[in-house]
């Protein structure tokens, strides 16, 4: 580092007379030394917007506070939410992830909420913002078809002989990533404690993992054409990884490895039963 280079810290300003405060987190954002304390950092804010001084409900925050109030709130909204009902709520009004102000709809879950097995995407498509619901576009049809052979039904009033079991359905990440984007690490760590409590409420016998992102946030690996086929636990549930079925709709030969999951997913509930 050069002599009188000072590292430098982000800090981010929500002012409290800003007129687009109910649709943005943030007014904005700067670039201060890392050395600036709090007094000093609101003036460089009011520098920066060329005012003698600032608001006094602004508020500012470093890059580091800022996560750790993400983070906190996220722990503390998902241990309080005693039921599903509750947990969506409480998704809803969280207001410090970036990905709600580009969505149209929360994407919640589908599926019943009693059902043994959990299957766990990725993010939202699309189709999935506009409606609201996970895996309702090209890939949710196809897992429909993927789920029936082996007697799964994320519709409980279709069980019969041949299905005769249920699935429920949710996302790591519950708003769709600008331009379908894969959610990026702060995303998934943000998202990680509602979706722990949404399985601990589920209390599901089986989880599926579907793609890399889904597996980074609940095994911590990534690297699915490797991953997939094979056991994990998850808080003691056993997790099965699998190819996103989106992947399979471009990839017809991966179809033969994912009837090969599917298979083990069907026995290991046989065994169970």
């Amino acid at each position: 580092m050069r002599k009188g280079l000072e590292m430098a810290q982000r800090i981010f300003f929500r002012l409290s007379d800003d007129p687009n405060n109910e649709h943005a987190l943030w007014s904005g954002a700067i670039t201060v030394p890392v050395s600036l304390g709090k007094t000093e950092a609101r003036k460089a804010v009011a520098k920066h917007l060329n005012r003698r001084k600032l608001p006094s409900r602004t508020l500012v925050v470093t890059e580091t506070e800022l996560y750790h109030r993400q983070w906190t709130e996220a722990e503390i909204r998902a241990k309080q939410s005693k039921t599903l009902h509750q947990l969506k709520a409480s998704l809803a009004n969280y207001e410090f992830c970036d990905l709600k102000k580009g969505s149209r709809n929360l994407v919640f879950s589908s599926g019943d909420p009693d059902a043994e097995v959990m299957i766990i995407g990725e993010a939202p498509g699309r189709e999935e913002d506009i409606q609201g619901a996970p895996f309702v576009g090209r890939a949710g049809r196809l897992l429909d078809k993927m789920l029936k052979p082996i007697g799964l039904t994320r519709n409980k009033d279709q069980l019969n002989d041949n299905l005769i079991n249920t699935a429920y359905i949710c996302n790591v990440i519950p708003w769709r990533p600008p331009h379908n984007r894969d959610p990026n690490t702060d995303e998934i760590e943000m998202m990680l404690p509602f979706l722990k409590r949404h399985i601990s409420l589920i209390e599901p016998k089986i989880i599926v993992a579907l793609g890399n992102i889904s597996c980074r946030a609940l095994i911590g690996q990534t690297g699915i054409t490797k991953l997939r086929g094979n056991w994990f636990d998850f808080d003691k549930i056993p997790l099965m990884p699998m190819c996103h079925p989106a992947y399979l709709l471009r990839n017809n030969l991966a179809k033969k490895d994912a009837w090969s999951d599917l298979l083990k997913i069907k026995s290991k509930l046989e065994d169970m039963a």
